[in-house]
């Protein structure tokens, strides 16, 4: 039997590759802080502990772990993100958690480790057109992300790689694309955009308004959590490095989806543009490489994965209020 070690299983991505990862028969240690506040987590062995302390991230190898899939990350939406107010934490703490996991991967022997970069790595400068951002992997330098968490991604990939290139350790690193589905914060000030959209039309009257940050012209592509599961074990059980681009090629206009959650509640929703974070003004998976290398790519539409996250956020939303 397999061993994997999923770092940040009480989180939403980490929560769904648990079980992904058991459907497959492996043997799957989780670690996090918390944990999974929908019930996520049914790990063989859940560990809650500070990645950033690594004698916590010692302890986790006390029998052999084959694949490591490093997701722990501070992070949020873009409320949490873009602000500037958080930039020193999430440097500070993403970073620690890295060089804490990838050397003690190193250490004890692990045959492959996972390490989720994100699309906040590519230059503002390339994504300034909302219609026309560019993405594709060769684009990451010059380097020029519009937050810090995109440099510490940025940062951590290049640590990754060269554990790769001087001690030969088996590198995995893919970039997400905003990443929806149940299962995940949709309150709070953390959530996407996804899960924050639903919730405001779920709240509103039909007829009514919500408040939309910036012009809601800036565009993105998001893609449902089976898919992205998808591509990480593709990439896992490949022979090739990355980075790659885990993402949809589904691009939207903030406006334009806001109008796609409101079909699917049923709802006539009227949008007030307000000023906000709003990240880069255009931003979209190129799936040219993932395509040439593994022979795969997203397919699902947008429509029917946020469905499935309307009917279960509406639910809890429900739940909230009993």
């Amino acid at each position: 039997m397999k061993t994997a070690l999923v770092c940040g299983a009480g989180g939403f991505i980490g929560g769904h590759l648990v079980n992904r990862l058991q459907s497959e028969g492996y043997w799957v240690r989780g670690v996090d802080l918390k944990h999974n506040e929908y019930g996520n987590d049914k790990a063989d062995d859940f560990v809650i502990g500070d990645l950033r302390d690594p004698r916590v991230c010692e302890a986790l190898f006390d029998r052999q772990i084959d694949e490591v899939y490093q997701l722990a990350a501070d992070m949020g939406g873009a409320g949490y993100i873009f602000t500037g107010d958080h930039d020193a934490v999430v440097m500070h703490n993403s970073a620690t958690i890295n060089l804490n996991m990838v050397e003690m991967a190193r250490l004890h022997g692990v045959k492959k480790i996972f390490y989720s970069s994100s699309a906040c790595m590519y230059p503002e400068y390339n994504q300034l057109d909302p219609d026309n951002p560019k993405c594709s992997e060769d684009s990451a330098y010059p380097a020029m992300p519009d937050s810090e968490y995109g440099w510490e991604k940025l940062f951590s990939e290049r640590l990754y790689l060269s554990y790769y290139r001087n001690y030969g350790l088996e590198v995995r690193v893919a970039r997400f694309h905003n990443i929806f589905g149940p299962m995940g914060t949709w309150d709070g000030g953390k959530e996407k955009a996804p899960a924050a959209l639903c919730r405001k039309i779920i709240h509103a009257e039909d007829g009514g308004t919500i408040d939309i940050w910036g012009d809601g012209k800036q565009t993105r592509s998001f893609l449902y959590i089976d898919e992205c599961l998808e591509g990480v074990r593709r990439l896992m059980e490949s022979d090739w490095t990355g980075p790659v681009n885990i993402g949809s090629e589904e691009m939207v206009s903030i406006n334009e989806f806001v109008d796609i959650i409101a079909t699917i509640s049923g709802k006539k929703i009227n949008k007030h543009h307000i000023e906000g974070p709003e990240g880069v003004r255009g931003r979209n998976s190129d799936n040219a490489l993932i395509y040439e290398k593994l022979g795969w790519k997203p397919t699902q539409p947008l429509r029917e994965g946020m469905a499935k996250t309307y009917a279960w956020i509406e639910k809890q939303a429900a739940s909230a209020v009993k």
